[in-house]
């Protein structure tokens, strides 16, 4: 036996480490200040309880949030943001998603399309996009997966070519949340024929001549998925973000983003926290011992987040750490689903009065997307096992 394997903890340690951390004073009265603000703004019955970061479009919250500060949040002040911490945005997150708040029209800008911007924008890009996303005036879409990729996104085939002054762009991206709403589409591209280095970021304005956005029915009813067509669609070469043929290594960043924070086990804890407080102790020992075991997993899951947004204001980039909690993760809320359901007793309705059913009625036919989107199961391993490997 190699050295190297007589010591498989001390080689997972080296590359993945999540150190302990807890929430600082100042990060803790920022909570306190969310709650109190969502305990006025978001009254019960005044709004309808999402699924985490499937929340509801409402450009009105999202502009309220904006005005407290709220999006944007680790953005340099200098373009509009609030240059705080990833941490202080996973406080204000962490609230946002615990109420089902309606969190879908700025979610995507505000995650990862404004620091990605910040990070490889020019400065007329920066000083154009990012004030408005830190205002939730800017609603912002990925378009990454195709019909013949998914999550293999080093084999997408939309093509972007030169043309003068820009781009012309042909293809189909599919499954492209919140593009129906969106104002502008970061879409990922091929522009030769290498297969990580030949990929380009464009951002593309959603009334674009030539952009076709269908949203897709979903099977709870919902459309937040959308297919969009680029025929003969131009961009200008101003609005491409970064190299060309960056974009595969700006991709995996914003990726990071997307897969290690408190959204990929936070998407049923509306029902969770109704379930714990009303239901839970009636249904005896066997729903109290599964009470615990979520509740722990929960705190586990907290604990590994709030390390990761630890790392990325240090300036790492923890690609391997955060595809290891997307993969765990959104394991975890499937089994939440399907815990609650099963001490429910019944199938829930959709079209239940209670609202917290409602949404377990929901989540039980979404929830198998929920280990696919954000990168499927597979593909996050083998991005661990080579992370492990390096």
């Amino acid at each position: 036996m190699s050295p190297a394997a007589d010591r498989p903890n001390q080689l997972i340690g080296d590359v993945m480490r999540f150190d302990a951390t807890e929430l600082t004073i100042e990060e803790l009265e920022l909570q306190a200040e969310v709650r109190e603000f969502l305990d006025k703004r978001l009254t019960p019955g005044s709004y309808p309880l999402g699924l985490g970061m499937s929340g509801a479009v409402d450009p009105a919250f999202s502009r309220d949030l904006g005005s407290r500060g709220w999006l944007g949040m680790s953005l340099p002040k200098e373009y509009g943001g609030g240059g705080r911490s990833a941490v202080d945005r996973l406080v204000v997150v962490e609230e946002l998603l615990a109420r089902g708040a309606p969190v879908g029209y700025h979610w995507i800008g505000d995650r990862q399309s404004g620091p990605s911007i910040a990070a490889n924008g020019t400065e007329e890009q920066k000083r154009y996009f990012l004030p408005g996303i830190a205002s939730g005036e800017f609603s912002f879409s990925i378009g990454m997966s195709e019909p013949d990729s998914g999550s293999d996104l080093a084999s997408v085939r939309t093509r972007a070519e030169r043309v003068d002054g820009g781009w012309k762009v042909n293809g189909t991206k599919i499954w492209t949340t919140g593009a129906f709403h969106a104002t502008h589409i970061l879409a990922l591209l091929r522009t030769s024929a290498d297969k990580h280095n030949g990929l380009t970021q464009l951002i593309v304005d959603r009334d674009s001549e030539g952009l076709t956005v269908s949203p897709i029915p979903f099977i709870d009813g919902s459309e937040d998925f959308c297919e969009v067509s680029f025929q003969d669609v131009f961009v200008p070469d101003s609005r491409r973000l970064g190299d060309v043929g960056a974009g595969w290594g700006q991709n995996t960043g914003e990726l990071a983003l997307e897969r290690g924070g408190v959204d990929r086990w936070m998407s049923l804890m509306p029902v969770l926290e109704n379930w714990a407080a009303n239901q839970a102790a009636q249904g005896g020992p066997a729903a109290l011992a599964d009470l615990g075991s979520i509740a722990a997993r929960c705190w586990a899951f907290r604990g590994m987040s709030l390390s990761i947004a630890r790392m990325v204001d240090a300036g790492r980039s923890p690609v391997t750490e955060a595809a290891l909690i997307k993969e765990m993760a959104t394991r975890f809320e499937q089994d939440c689903v399907a815990t609650v359901a099963r001490h429910l007793g019944r199938p829930p309705d959709l079209a239940s009065d209670d609202p917290y059913e409602s949404l377990l009625a929901r989540a039980v036919l979404v929830a198998p997307s929920w280990s696919i989107r954000g990168g499927t199961n597979e593909i996050l391993r083998t991005v661990i096992v080579k992370g492990l490997d390096r």
